[in-house]
């Protein structure tokens, strides 16, 4: 196995000026949506995260906006005192940051709400609906409530389909336990999403896996894609582990 790491590969699994990632509520979307904004800056790309997540008050990209923006990132989310809305408040903003991605001068990444609840306002967004502009990546996290089985998954990800009026066009794995996760825990995972794959003639673009895990990964499964990823997403009460720092900026 290839670790998910260079321009080439990279070009491999985000084929698209826009990148939306949807899926389950918990499914780890925003988590996979951070991870590749800061992967496209750091080889030096114009980025534009999009915060579309109107369904839950915690794991919000929002959260990590002077983050973001330090590392020269642009976040369209609600601010100040309408942070927390739970409302599409952005929509004329993520029209404007497609519009810059069909035009060719940023890359996007949307991080859609969980379920079909959180993909409604994803239908009100002219132009996403143009698969050589932009790309829908489902994720699949057997390990949350109603998506343990393909039959689930395939369920939601048809209703998500129906709610967003957008097609999936990828998948990608992303079962896991947090820090109990074990390599067993991801292959199985894996397992998961190349069923529902099957079951829909739709490719699992890659796996998500942490960082200390990929190795392991890599000596066991062939012929797909990880991405290590960094864990920036932290519940508000929780503090970031000591010694744990941000990559560098590539400014």
């Amino acid at each position: 196995m290839t670790p998910f790491e260079g321009d080439q590969l990279l070009a491999e699994v985000l084929k698209t000026r826009i990148t939306i990632v949807v899926g389950h509520f918990g499914s780890g979307k925003t988590e996979i949506a951070v991870n590749l904004a800061y992967r496209l800056r750091e080889r030096g790309e114009a980025v534009t995260l999009v915060d579309l997540d109107v369904a839950k008050p915690y794991f919000r990209s929002r959260g990590l906006i002077d983050d973001l923006e330090a590392h020269g990132i642009q976040l369209v989310a609600p601010r100040d005192e309408f942070a927390h809305a739970d409302l599409p408040m952005v929509v004329p903003e993520v029209r404007a940051a497609v519009g810059q991605a069909a035009a060719g001068l940023r890359r996007v990444i949307i991080d859609a709400g969980g379920a079909e609840i959180g993909a409604r306002v994803l239908g009100s967004i002219p132009g996403l609906d143009d698969a050589s502009t932009a790309d829908v990546l489902f994720v699949v996290n057997g390990n949350r409530p109603f998506a343990e089985t393909t039959e689930a998954v395939v369920a939601m990800l048809r209703e998500i389909e129906l709610a967003s009026r957008l097609k999936v066009r990828g998948l990608v794995a992303n079962t896991h336990l947090m820090d109990e996760t074990t390599v067993q825990t991801v292959r199985e995972g894996i397992d998961l999403a190349e069923s529902v794959g099957r079951a829909l003639s739709l490719p699992v673009r890659f796996c998500v896996v942490r960082a200390n895990l990929a190795d392991a990964l890599r000596a066991q499964v062939r012929g797909l894609l990880l991405l290590p990823i960094d864990r920036h997403m932290m519940p508000p009460f929780s503090l970031r582990r000591p010694g744990v720092r941000r990559r560098s900026s590539v400014l």
